[in-house]
């Protein structure tokens, strides 16, 4: 009974502060969804459907000190449930077989690769000599011939000679499933291209908002030349396919990239630019002063032209989930409630999660949201002990360095855990470019929008081109800084959910409990500290072998494989090239416990014998049984990618299929489903 009293009196204490732990549950049983090893019948989302629904009849009927652990549970369960519903309702062909053949469907995207290569992605896809039963409804090809970019336009139909395959699952086991990123995305097969494509029939106007959007992309480019064009091109309308990789990775490496994402900063700029202007403007009117809300009508003007760029950028998932925050800011407006509050941040990432559930895996979310609630937090403790930031002239910079500081230090673990690495000069690079994107750059896009019907647009865009000029100059002479780019090795996802649950713990709790979040938050450290990478890693389909050594991951081949490569290598912590990584390869192979022999030429299947203490990996199927360990094309199909660690003389082996399961986005759960 005491414990029951103390628990009442915990609850009770926290009432009125709980509101932004709904995402958190939510969240929470999407992550369960994930997680299984197999997909759940039937009967479990019955059960989880029918819980959430009794828990919140018996909130109706039973009124509870003890009612936010029953919210906990349906949060948990509906989480769970929509996480399933979505993946299901998403259910489109993967294609179970290497194609190579004409390839003919419908443009609905244009993008570029890592490489720089430009990406078609197709749908009303038509296979030769396929059945429309087994052909995907989206594909994705790359395009390797430059020349084809005047081809391609959004809504044509085209024909090309491709060579497809299903999209591939981890390139080391626990690493990222692009087979799951590409099932939410209904996409049955990517590959690339060779030859010229074929034009069958012109775009017309069957995707007028896509087509309008890189036809003003295209537009804007044409008024401000070389990067600078891109750089406008892909914060006015999300089209980055004009900007080159050697400014990309001058973004990232000084933590500027978030500037290309049309995300929560420019959207928050515009929306804020807006309002401001609609209010002030009427604040010049008496009669406005007089007889009109001021304020909702600046919130519903900035909330219209916010669904117009939303329209304009692309509508992706990032640009989606801005909007959905700045419509949640810009409500409380309407409806009279405060409008930085961590409950607004948690509706809007309640209405994110209820969407787009998959979106909660991916870095996009989970810095934007991370970013958000710490500045949140902050400026709230500011505001309600009311520490001030200065004098007057002083509070605008001391807030921009604040705000930075904060966002960076939010997102730097996130960061990092996901793309390991992290800039050494990333708060300097925010504090010289940030301010002038919000004071410059967004301001003159606004402009040259307003200006374009009436063909005074290059007035914005004269000045856009020196803010964007100065920002491009503060990343490319900071990423040329010794040292400017650290690298990270690749946590457990444990890592991850102990600092995110730690630090929610220390936000969002009230009391001085909340510095239980300390301790999850420090072990989530010291795991990381000590994480242990494969002693060796097998590629899916034996196309390359890796054996970390003394001075980092030693590589089977300096060409080939390349994505595969770079993924290892990054995981690792390693910022060297495949190829610097292939040099060392004859002696560090010779340390292993073990002859290991790796045949990836076709040439070299007739050398595919070996003897009892050997290890061979062949880029093939072998036709005739071996004494030793065999890792070959068609047992790999089977385990997927594969790790290898040595601990006093045993081998443990690890598969990709092992932590994957076998779930929906497996071609081979596909598969055995139909039969």
């Amino acid at each position: 009974m005491l414990l029951i009293s103390r628990l009442e009196a915990v609850l009770l204490g926290q009432r009125g502060h709980l509101l932004p732990w709904a995402p958190v549950c939510f969240a929470l049983g999407i992550g369960w969804y994930f997680s299984l090893k197999a997909e759940p019948a039937l009967w479990v989302y019955v059960m989880t459907s029918a819980l959430c629904l009794a828990g919140v009849a018996s909130l109706l009927l039973w009124r509870t000190a003890f009612a936010p652990l029953i919210w906990v549970v349906c949060l948990v369960a509906a989480g769970f449930f929509v996480a399933g519903v979505r993946a299901n309702a998403l259910a489109a062909e993967v294609l179970q077989f290497r194609y190579y053949g004409a390839v003919e469907g419908r443009i609905v995207n244009v993008d570029r690769a890592q490489s720089g290569a430009l990406r078609v992605t197709l749908d009303h896809v038509v296979l030769e000599s396929t059945p429309q039963s087994r052909t995907p409804k989206r594909v994705r090809v790359s395009l390797r011939e430059p020349s084809e970019e005047a081809w391609v336009r959004p809504g044509s139909r085209i024909m090309l000679t491709a060579m497809l395959a299903a999209p591939s699952g981890p390139t080391e086991p626990g690493g990222f499933d692009f087979r799951r990123h590409a099932w939410f995305m209904r996409l049955g097969a990517v590959g690339y291209a060779r030859t010229p494509l074929m034009l069958l029939e012109p775009e017309g106007w069957n995707r007028p908002v896509l087509q309008a959007r890189l036809h003003f992309a295209k537009f804007v480019r044409a008024r401000m030349n070389g990067e600078r064009g891109a750089f406008a091109a892909a914060i006015m309308t999300g089209d980055r396919s004009g900007m080159s990789q050697e400014t990309i990775k001058h973004l990232r490496h000084t933590n500027l990239a978030h500037l290309l994402a049309i995300s929560g900063l420019h959207m928050g700029l515009l929306t804020g630019l807006v309002f401001a202007l609609i209010r002030y403007s009427l604040l010049l009117s008496g009669f406005a002063r007089q007889n009109l809300p001021i304020r909702k009508v600046a919130a519903g003007g900035a909330l219209v032209v916010s669904f117009f760029y939303l329209l304009l950028s692309g509508g992706n998932v990032a640009t989606e989930r801005a909007f959905i925050m700045a419509t949640v800011a810009l409500g409380a407006v309407l409806f009279e409630r405060r409008v930085f509050s961590l409950r607004a941040v948690a509706a809007a990432a309640l209405i994110v999660l209820a969407l787009w559930p998959e979106a909660l895996l991916g870095p996009g979310f989970q810095m934007s949201f991370a970013a958000t609630t710490a500045l949140v937090w902050v400026f709230g403790l500011l505001r309600d002990r009311q520490i001030g930031l200065g004098p007057a002239w002083l509070k605008p910079i001391v807030a921009v360095f604040m705000s930075s500081l904060v966002a960076g230090l939010a997102t730097a673990p996130i960061a990092a855990a996901h793309f390991n690495q992290f800039a050494h000069y990333g708060l300097i690079a925010n504090l010289l470019a940030v301010p002038l994107m919000g004071m410059l750059v967004i301001p003159s896009a606004v402009l040259a929008l307003v200006l374009w019907p009436i063909g005074l647009s290059g007035i914005g865009f004269w000045l856009m081109d020196a803010g964007v000029g100065w920002i491009l100059f503060v990343a490319k002479t900071i990423a040329a800084w010794e040292g400017a780019r650290g690298t990270v090795v690749s946590p457990e996802p444990s890592v991850l959910v102990m600092l995110v649950l730690g630090a929610l713990c220390i936000a969002l709790w009230q009391g001085r409990a909340r510095l239980a979040g300390v301790l999850p938050v420090v072990l989530a450290f010291v795991i990381w500290a000590q994480t242990e990478r494969p002693d060796m890693l097998i590629a899916e389909g034996g196309g390359l072998v890796g054996v970390l050594g003394q001075e980092g991951r030693s590589l089977s081949k300096a060409k080939g494989s390349a994505f595969v490569a770079a993924n290892w290598l990054e995981n690792d912590g390693d910022a060297r090239s495949q190829k610097m990584a292939a040099q060392d390869w004859a002696q560090t192979a010779q340390t292993l416990p073990f002859m290991l022999r790796h045949l990836w030429r076709k040439r070299d299947k007739q050398n595919a014998v070996c003897d009892l203490n050997e290890v061979l990996v062949v880029a093939g199927t072998l036709d005739t049984p071996q004494p030793c360990r065999v890792y070959d094309a068609e047992s790999l199909a089977k385990t997927g990618a594969v790790a290898l660690y040595f601990e006093e003389g045993v081998i443990i082996e690890k598969t990709a299929r092992e932590i994957t399961g076998r779930r929906l986005w497996s071609t081979q759960s596909i598969e055995g489903a139909r039969q």
